[in-house]
């Protein structure tokens, strides 16, 4: 990590860097892809990003899927991914751009996005947990909070990845009004119509690390392939401030002893003791709360 990376990354709300996968881990990686994927297509993995959902609950209603959930599960038996997700290269440039020490990381969530079999599929342009009618006021007070980087998205591709659009620098201010009247619900004709937008393409290898917050929407095509894998990690030092964005998705499987007997490392059951902790202080039989509506 140097000094200008992550002046780039405060600056603009995201950075690529490459090399974060060690080339010994690379075919295992995506050999597990493929099996995860090809459960998922036949319907004998049912955690999935459906298509026709943007966000959760994500249901069964489409047959097919732009996603793979919970890729570290125990049940799917592919350890690679919780190897790679609590890696050394990677928790190494988390803690820098996260600004924290190694105990105070969270674990959070590790997904797989892919490509729709058989339709194109796009998502609208939003923040992960500000909804798109928030006032202006609303929104930069929900951007102050999240200025301070309690969690950060991975994303990195197996194959070239030119899916994802953002709008840098929009993680540190609200949106104008001309971002606003294209962000309030409609899926874009073309994302490229955001002032201020901005294609993120990606090399096999090349991972993007973004501000949760910043303004993104993707656009999904069933005639490229796409295994990219998505995570997202925290710090500890944030609270409870994640429960919503994360707990979303359903980690009660995270609480197993299974699960815990799979993480490799002090500090990978160190980071999931931090999520357990935020899980308990969101309260006992608590509701979900989603963060965005379908």
């Amino acid at each position: 990590m140097t000094s200008a990376l992550k002046s780039h990354y405060e600056e603009h709300g995201y950075v690529i860097i490459s090399d974060l996968i060690e080339d010994k881990d690379w075919s295992e990686l995506e050999q597990a892809c493929e099996r995860v994927i090809a459960k998922t297509r036949e319907g004998s993995w049912p955690h999935r990003r459906t298509v026709g959902k943007q966000f959760p609950p994500y249901g069964q209603d489409d047959p097919d899927s732009w996603g793979v959930q919970h890729v570290m599960h125990p049940d799917l038996h592919e350890p690679a991914f919780v190897r790679w997700y609590t890696s050394p290269k990677l928790l190494g440039v988390a803690k820098e751009l996260l600004g924290c020490n190694e105990d105070e990381l969270q674990m959070e969530l590790f997904n797989l996005l892919i490509n729709p079999a058989s339709h194109d599929f796009a998502l609208r342009w939003h923040r992960d947990d500000i909804p798109e009618d928030a006032t202006p006021q609303e929104e930069l007070q929900a951007l102050k909070v999240w200025h301070f980087g309690v969690s950060r998205m991975v994303t990195i591709a197996l194959y070239p990845d030119s899916c994802l659009f953002i709008v840098p620098g929009s993680h540190k201010i609200p949106r104008t009004q001309e971002q606003r009247k294209l962000s309030s619900g409609q899926i874009p004709e073309d994302p490229m119509d955001m002032p201020g937008a901005k294609r993120v393409s990606l090399k096999p290898g090349e991972t993007v690390f973004y501000n949760n917050n910043i303004l993104h929407c993707a656009a999904y095509s069933s005639k490229e392939r796409r295994a990219t894998l998505h995570a997202c990690i925290g710090d500890a030092s944030g609270g409870s401030s994640r429960a919503r964005n994360i707990l979303q998705h359903g980690l009660e499987w995270m609480k197993s002893e299974e699960f815990r007997r799979s993480l490799p490392s002090p500090t990978a059951r160190a980071m999931l003791e931090k999520l357990l902790v935020m899980y308990d202080n969101s309260g006992p039989g608590r509701n979900v709360i989603y963060s965005l509506k379908n």
